[in-house]
């Protein structure tokens, strides 16, 4: 590869990057953020305690107790798995269709018209909020992209309800036995944050997350037209998809998640002690003082991209940043 041509894979790698942060990746997050407020509701929880005050008996309010502590974790858990995941899945999405548009424009364009490569235009839709767009070339089919681009819905429209349920057996049975008066200190909360995820993400099968993230392996994916014959633009699309399971498959992503997921962790609870009254995270606070601070901090980690400082710290790692760079250079030329 001449020199030239690296300057132009590097342009067009940056640029697919932009996209991602300026477009592809706040779409997705409204969408998320809607889904987690909608489907984890605690205000009826707190709600009835409330107003169960001098009313309730003492094994009911210690029953709704366990129920917010349990939502309230499930909550929040969720949210920053969900943010963390779903941006690392259209990073893997978006690179993988840049790079095989950068590949076949490269093959259809001759040399004297390749200065084109040095961007990449797009085009919105009310459907998908950016479309890879070649106006004189027709590379890969227009549907296809964005039937792929779309499949990052797949978490919110599809497996939120499945990932909620499982986040929640986890929560139960890391949380089993803590007491509302026990202190939580911000090791404690670290630890058991770590310990939940860690719990989730090894029950089941291996792997077993990525059909949070996408529809599963064994789903139909081509189908025939009408006079028999394979439709090519489908098929397209099935190969993207197989590329990017077997990136989230690979060993080097689950580095990445791990990485990720306690990176986020991390910088959740510093928050958290910060935002804590009089240090109490830092000094150790009861676990029934946590809970209305664990719902302030929703709305911080499922902020939009621009202002979400955990996806920021994400997107910034060394380790996340070269992952992406060899995925977008190592694809098939």
């Amino acid at each position: 590869m001449t020199r030239t041509s690296k300057l132009r894979m590097k342009a067009h790698f940056e640029n697919i990057q932009m996209i991602v942060d300026s477009t592809t990746l706040p779409h997705a997050m409204r969408c998320l953020s809607i889904s987690i407020r909608e489907e984890i509701d605690v205000s009826s929880v707190m709600e009835r305690l409330n107003r169960g005050k001098g009313v309730l008996s003492q094994s009911e309010k210690l029953h709704l107790w366990d129920q917010l502590k349990i939502l309230s974790f499930t909550r929040m858990v969720l949210s920053l798995w969900s943010v963390t995941m779903l941006s690392l899945y259209i990073r893997v999405q978006v690179n993988i269709l840049g790079r095989h548009l950068y590949v076949d424009t490269a093959r259809a364009l001759d040399t004297s018209s390749s200065h084109l490569l040095l961007w990449l235009p797009f085009k919105p839709t009310a459907t998908c909020p950016v479309i890879f767009w070649q106006e004189e070339l027709d590379v890969i089919d227009r549907d296809d992209e964005q039937k792929f681009l779309s499949s990052a819905d797949f978490l919110v429209t599809n497996a939120m309800p499945g990932l909620i349920s499982n986040m929640q057996s986890a929560v139960s049975e890391v949380l089993k036995g803590m007491q509302l008066k026990d202190v939580i200190t911000t090791r404690v909360l670290q630890e058991t944050l770590l310990r939940i995820v860690d719990v989730f993400m090894s029950s089941g099968s291996p792997h077993h997350w990525v059909d949070y993230l996408m529809m599963p392996q064994d789903t139909k994916l081509s189908r025939t037209t009408s006079d028999g014959s394979s439709d090519e633009t489908v098929s397209k699309f099935n190969q993207l998809m197989v590329e990017t399971r077997q990136v989230l498959t690979s060993t080097e992503f689950t580095d990445i998640v791990e990485i990720s997921l306690k990176c986020f962790t991390d910088a959740l609870v510093e928050e958290m002690e910060t935002q804590s009254i009089s240090g109490g995270l830092a000094t150790g606070m009861p676990l029934a003082k946590m809970l209305p601070q664990i719902e302030k901090t929703i709305p911080v980690i499922i902020a939009e991209p621009g202002k979400n400082q955990f996806l920021q710290l994400i997107r910034d790692m060394s380790e996340v940043q070269v992952f992406f760079t060899l995925l977008y250079a190592s694809m098939p030329q």
